[in-house]
This record gives structure tokens, sequence and C-alpha cells, in this order.
């Protein structure tokens, strides 16, 4: 089995993101992830536009599996903010993350969420926590 195969399975247990959202994990570096969902009715919100909380989640998983992926240390989610840029035009989002800082305790990402097209749909910045290693869990 591959890297990236190991990665997709043991994020397969992120339900929310890979079940009821169909997020797909393209790609996965140390830290570095590129994930895609393709757009279907259930992401859209009244304005026929992906909602928020799909694009968010998209952005959420992709740093999960930058932070993760490859590493020993388990981190979570400590602090998150997202901006929405412009509506995606597209059928495809793909979002790609990539580690700025990872010190011992703490770790600081960015996310930019694009469209198929090259629209620019979001930019995120997420704060990880570090709370273990892996091989101590």
């Amino acid at each position: 089995m591959s890297d990236l195969e190991e990665i997709r399975s043991r994020f397969k247990n992120d339900h929310f993101a890979t079940d009821a959202t169909g997020v797909v994990i393209d790609c996965a570096e140390p830290g570095r992830a590129v994930c895609s969902l393709t757009l279907e009715e259930r992401h859209m919100n009244e304005n026929n536009v992906p909602m928020g909380g799909a694009i968010f989640t998209l952005a959420d998983i992709a740093c999960a599996v930058a932070a993760n992926g490859y590493s020993e240390k388990k981190t979570v989610s400590q602090q998150a903010s997202i901006t929405f840029l412009s509506p995606a035009k597209g059928e495809r989002l793909i979002a790609e993350a990539s580690c700025l800082r990872d010190g011992r305790t703490t770790a600081f990402y960015a996310v930019d969420v694009r469209d198929e097209l090259g629209t620019y749909v979001a930019h995120a910045t997420m704060n990880g926590y570090v709370i273990s290693d892996f091989k101590n869990t």
C-alpha cells in the first residue's frame, strides 16, 4: 500500500468530511496536502453557490492531512479563520494546505481554496495544537 493510500485509509475515519461531504485526498506530503470536492446539489446554498460550511470542511480536512498525514505528532485544530473571496464558478473545489510553522506544541497552516477554473474561492488560516505523539496514543 502506498503512503497516499495509507493516509486515505486513516482519514476515512473522518466520516463527515469523507462520507457526508465527499472530500477526496488528492496529494499528501509532509506539511502539505491537496484535497478536492466535486460539487453536487447537496453542497449548494439557496443562491446555488457552494455553502460556506462545505468550503470550510474542505479546508479543514486539507489542513488535518497536511498536519497529521506524515507526522508522528497528533495535531488538532485550535483556531481557524476563513475568508470567502468569490463564489465558485466551476464544478470542483480544490484546497491546498501548507504548513507555515510547525513548532513543538503549535503549528500554523494556510489553506487556499480554488475551483478547477482557477477562481480563488477562499483563504483560511488555521492554528493547530499538538496533543500527543501517534505512537503514544
